[in-house]
């Protein structure tokens, strides 16, 4: 996400601005007489992903085709029982 601000909003906000820049990504551009004289970025990108895009990706994926289920079953059929190690005494 980019977002323009003056030289006059940066000042006043600036704990915020930075806090944007650092936890969500954010590039600000830095603005006096409508020119860009400065570009505030991240050092490095945010960890993770956020929740919109999360939600954005779970939303593009395909259902399972036909036979999934079977599938699954089939692979569980094929896996040995798993065993309870007895206790010690």
């Amino acid at each position: 996400m980019e977002t323009r601000l003056t030289v006059q909003a940066l000042a006043e906000g600036l704990v915020d601005v930075l806090e944007r820049v650092r936890c969500r990504g954010e590039r600000v551009l830095i603005e006096r007489d409508g020119e860009t004289v400065a570009v505030l970025a991240a050092v490095a990108p945010p960890p993770g992903i956020t929740l919109r895009e999360l939600a954005t990706r779970l939303g593009s994926l395909e259902l399972p085709g036909e036979g999934f289920a079977e599938d699954l079953e089939a692979i569980q059929a094929s896996q040995p029982k798993a065993t309870t190690p007895p206790w010690p005494s």
